[in-house]
């Protein structure tokens, strides 16, 4: 009933500034009003139902303190510290204006003044568990585990069912590596709330975190008896089977996962991951092709269908979905690595090419990167590009693999001093190549001759 008449209230006020109208709204309802606007975080209204209120009433405190917040919200400190200033004397003995004026220390990075604040708010003995709280918030700002972890504590006794006080007490046992005092808290809090949802996830996930699945599960087991329609736990207790290999058990937890779930796309996709490590090929791409059905642009199912394909011996359909998945995510190296690799598998050289420039752009540092992409050039017979790829490649790789090319582009383009110059520069750097590299290049194989000789009578 407060709700509807907070809003009849609502409705008035915002009537009389459409209408440019004046009524007469008492100090509480416009409270009210301003309480409205900023849980709703319509600062601008709020600000106007402040403005307004200050008209009516320019001495009250209550409205100046929540001048003082949308001040805060604003990141307005200048006309904040003034108003600070004008009600300090008057209260601080007003926990909304302490909490405010924690705040603006807060905001300003000044976490010890801001706590010195709310420890005085406590005195007042009001809203102690989220002072509590922001206490602890401000510890963390120090990076302070242990005193934070005291008042997240302090927050949580104050209010057993706050769920922030207690997550974060885990992390606070995490940050300082108390594992046994962690669940030893857990299991305590559990004891006496023993159908807090909060706790039982934390418990699955501190057990999951520390490789015990089985213990994992069984918390998992518990939040889901007492909350069947909590969608994330179930993905959390099938990546506990899938982390057991117990794959069959996984798609079963994925497939009751699947009732409660509006957006299936990535469920079907876990099944058919777990279907292909069971060696189950076409429950896999059966799964995989659900998953597109939900997502036509789920790009991690088209993969793993190219996988399933070339695993089948199907290289046209490994090619095709591998193509689509990487139009879709284009910056994904390793997709523009498979997507080469298949093009030039398939015999289609020209095409791998895009996708070789785009890797030695991304990677220079890799060496087979500029390998794999001069290479391509040389077998659809653009020479002059491979050496320009080549003379920026042993910029980064002083290689003699990448001479053995230099060379061969040369003496394919009859260019045979700087063919044989580049030939004994690879020579130099790594004689053993030489077998491999005329079997590749047999144009060097006459040259190797001449450029061993001349090095002979040279000597």
């Amino acid at each position: 009933m407060e709700e509807y008449f907070g809003n009849e209230l609502v409705k008035k006020f915002e009537e009389m500034m459409e209408n440019n109208d004046e009524f007469y709204f008492d100090t509480e309802e416009l409270e009210d009003i301003i309480v409205y606007y900023l849980e709703l975080g319509d600062f601008n209204y709020a600000d106007m139902a402040v403005n307004y209120g200050l008209k009516l009433h320019p001495n009250s405190l209550d409205i100046k303190i929540k001048k003082l917040e949308i001040l805060l919200e604003w990141e307005e400190y200048n006309t904040a510290k003034e108003l600070i200033n004008e009600l300090k004397g008057s209260s601080m003995e007003n926990t909304d204006f302490m909490v405010c004026y924690a705040k603006y220390y807060s905001n300003l990075g000044n976490p010890r003044k801001s706590i010195e604040i709310c420890k005085k708010a406590l005195e007042l003995g009001e809203e102690e568990n989220f002072l509590h709280n922001f206490i602890a918030d401000e510890y963390v700002n120090l990076g302070d585990p242990f005193n934070a972890l005291k008042h997240y504590r302090k927050a949580l006794k104050e209010d057993p069912s706050d769920e922030y006080a207690l997550e974060n007490c885990m992390v606070c046992f995490s940050d300082l590596n108390k594992s046994e005092e962690a669940i030893a808290f857990l299991n305590e809090y559990l004891d006496e709330f023993s159908y807090s949802e909060v706790a039982w996830f934390e418990y699955g996930q501190f057990y999951f975190n520390r490789k015990n699945y089985e213990e994992a599960i069984k918390g998992y087991d518990y939040l889901l008896a007492i909350n069947s329609n909590s969608v994330g736990v179930y993905a959390n207790k099938a990546a506990c089977y899938e982390a057991l290999g117990q794959y069959q058990k996984a798609i079963d937890t994925y497939e009751e996962m699947l009732e409660l779930e509006y957006t299936k796309a990535f469920t079907f996709y876990k099944i058919g991951l777990c279907n292909k490590a069971l060696k189950q090929p076409i429950l896999a791409l059966n799964s995989f092709q659900k998953s597109l059905r939900e997502d036509p642009q789920f790009y991690l199912a088209m993969m793993e269908q190219s996988y399933l394909y070339e695993e089948m011996g199907g290289m046209s359909e490994a090619l095709h979905y591998a193509k689509e998945a990487t139009q879709l995510n284009e910056n994904n190296l390793e997709y523009q690595k498979r997507l080469a690799f298949l093009f030039i598998d398939s015999g289609k050289f020209e095409e791998s090419l895009s996708c070789l420039k785009k890797l030695v752009v991304a990677e220079p540092s890799r060496f087979y990167n500029w390998y794999a992409y001069s290479e391509v050039l040389m077998l659809v017979g653009e020479y002059e590009e491979a050496i320009t790829v080549l003379e920026k490649a042993v910029k980064h790789h002083h290689r003699a693999e990448l001479y053995y090319q230099l060379s061969n582009c040369f003496f394919n383009l009859k260019e045979q001093d700087k063919g044989i110059e580049s030939l004994q520069k690879a020579l130099d750097l790594d004689p053993s190549l030489v077998k491999d590299m005329q079997k590749k290049y047999p144009f060097i194989k006459d040259e190797v001759k001449k450029v061993k000789a001349k090095v002979k009578k040279k000597n």
